[in-house]
């Protein structure tokens, strides 16, 4: 985690931007036992074809596992989706109180792009914050798999206009999003034998806890 000496600069930045990028935020152990725990719970995971209709008909080629699976056999993840330090640092970062989500399917999901083509499509998230974790990334920007977000944007159509960008990352990276406010969405996998595995962990604030759209129901459930 950043310093705290850190934090007012991240704020501003995460402010500006919607986007917060945390290099290297899993310790080589932390890395492990999360991959060893995404690598068990995908025999459960199911996969998904289709287009959001809530979400301009976006494409979704992923596999998915709800959270509420999450929660019934992974303590390790449950553990630290509710560990308070982090909430509190979200917290600081936002500049507002952070509070788990209610929803069990929503608050923490496993997302896996394994095929060429794979891709989560354009969307926006139903609460204000996204704590994205790298478990496996593509080697390369050019092997696919790269957050594409717009500052500032939630209109979906802003991903194709000029001030767009493109992230990539590796494993053990994580990144913080205002995910309500900022049209995001994943490029598709570009060649064979790449997988992108990434736990997010969805956050919000007292006296939102309603979903605003369908999409999580049609994606994990």
């Amino acid at each position: 985690m950043p310093a705290p000496s850190r934090w007012e600069p991240l704020r501003q930045q995460f402010t500006a931007d919607g986007y917060l990028a945390l290099p290297s935020l899993l310790s080589p152990k932390g890395l492990t036992e999360l991959g060893d725990e995404a690598s068990r719970l995908e025999a459960d995971a199911v996969r998904r074809d289709f287009r959001m209709p809530c979400m301009d008909d976006s494409p979704r080629h992923m596999t998915t596992l709800g959270g509420h699976h999450i929660a019934r056999h992974s303590p390790t993840i449950t553990r630290l989706y509710q560990d308070q330090d982090l909430a509190r640092l979200l917290g600081v970062l936002l500049g507002e109180r952070v509070v788990a989500v209610r929803d069990p399917v929503e608050r923490h999901v496993l997302n896996i792009l394994h095929q060429p083509g794979d891709t989560h499509g354009a969307h926006t998230d139903d609460y204000p914050l996204a704590l994205v974790l790298f478990l496996e990334a593509p080697p390369r920007p050019d092997d696919g798999g790269l957050l594409e977000f717009h500052p500032g944007r939630a209109d979906l159509a802003a991903l194709d206009t000029p001030g767009a960008r493109r992230v990539h990352h590796q494993p053990a990276d994580g990144y913080l999003l205002r995910s309500d406010l900022t049209a995001h969405r994943v490029t598709p996998l570009a060649r064979p034998g790449v997988r992108r595995t990434v736990l997010n962990f969805a956050y919000t604030t007292p006296g939102r806890q309603e979903a605003t759209t369908s999409s999580a129901s049609l994606l994990y459930t």
